[in-house]
């Protein structure tokens, strides 16, 4: 099998670039890498992603939001997550099951046991082999986003639910810290990059052993 690595955090917290960054290196190190992102990474996805950030969209309630994350990643894992795998690829994916956890776990307030029984037919319970948690405060990640006019469905969210959602990143990473690093999000962007790579370097070192 290959290596599965996942970046979280809230909005603006970088993560995006230090994936991209990330799978970059690693495939001019000669790795075969895959990139995606979730809600997405499948055509499937992409139409639900586009569901589920509409602004338009406030209406939406908390059970149906966390079926459409499911159903995105259920098709997700079995079109490109699970056979890049198969294959020994290193798979990274922007956003996977952490993210139901701290948005409709923590901020939404659906029980932790109904997620788990959802997230569990999604992905057949498969988890990321190392999770890179992009910490930062949520008034400084809203503030990224707002000097770059980014305003989807969930970053119009007032900042109490931000800050839950960082609180719900915050407590899984302190349940599983062998598996979800956390990376000072608020350091300058090279810096983070370095943190990413020796943690990931870490990693595939081990896997040779």
């Amino acid at each position: 099998m290959g290596l599965f690595l996942s970046f979280e955090g809230i909005e603006g917290s970088g993560k995006s670039t230090q994936a991209r960054l990330l799978a970059e290196s690693l495939a001019s190190e000669g790795y075969d890498v895959v990139l995606t992102q979730e809600p997405g990474g499948t055509a499937i996805g992409e139409r639900i992603r586009a569901l589920l950030l509409d602004p338009a969209h406030t209406e939406m309630c908390p059970a149906a939001e966390l079926l459409l994350y499911a159903a995105a990643r259920a098709q997700h894992l079995e079109q490109k997550i699970r056979p890049a795998l198969a294959r020994n690829a290193v798979v990274i994916t922007d956003r996977f099951s952490d993210s139901t956890v701290a948005y409709q776990g923590y901020a939404r307030g659906i029980d932790r046991g109904l997620l788990d029984s959802v997230d569990a037919v999604a992905t057949g319970r498969l988890r990321p082999d190392v999770t890179i948690l992009c910490d930062l405060p949520a008034e400084a990640g809203l503030q990224r986003n707002r000097e770059i006019n980014k305003r989807d469905r969930l970053e119009l969210e007032a900042v109490a639910f931000h800050r839950k959602v960082r609180e719900g990143f915050l407590q899984l990473a302190a349940a599983e810290p062998e598996r979800v690093r956390i990376i000072d999000a608020g350091q300058p962007v090279d810096a983070v990059a370095a943190d990413v790579a020796r943690i990931v370097t870490e990693r595939l070192w081990a896997l040779t052993k």
